[in-house]
């Protein structure tokens, strides 16, 4: 069976601070992209409820994240969200249903 996991991270920032996360996360996504345990590396932001964010990762394995949630890409994006949460951040980490 393989490593690679597929992650969902949801990220729910307060009111009035959308603008400053959404450009927070857009400048990690190219250094998150050029990680060579990553495979994909999509933010979304909600339609219908902009203060939620949404990314779809996938990553070699569970190392692999690990490993990215401590480059200094991610620790800055990570300083920028301080106090514009609403909530704490949802992590899901996923492996396919054996068999499917």
């Amino acid at each position: 069976m393989s490593d690679v996991i597929t992650v969902v991270a949801i990220v729910k920032v307060k009111p009035g601070y959308e603008a400053e996360v959404a450009q927070a996360i857009t400048e990690c996504v190219a250094p998150s992209r050029a990680e060579a345990t990553n495979s994909q590396y999509i933010p979304h932001q909600d339609l219908e409820n902009p203060q939620t964010f949404v990314f779809t990762e996938k990553w070699a394995s569970p190392q692999a994240l690990a490993e990215h949630m401590e480059t200094p890409h991610f620790k800055a994006m990570a300083a920028r969200l301080e106090g514009k949460l609403a909530a704490p951040l949802e992590l899901h980490t996923l492996r396919p249903l054996p068999g499917v």
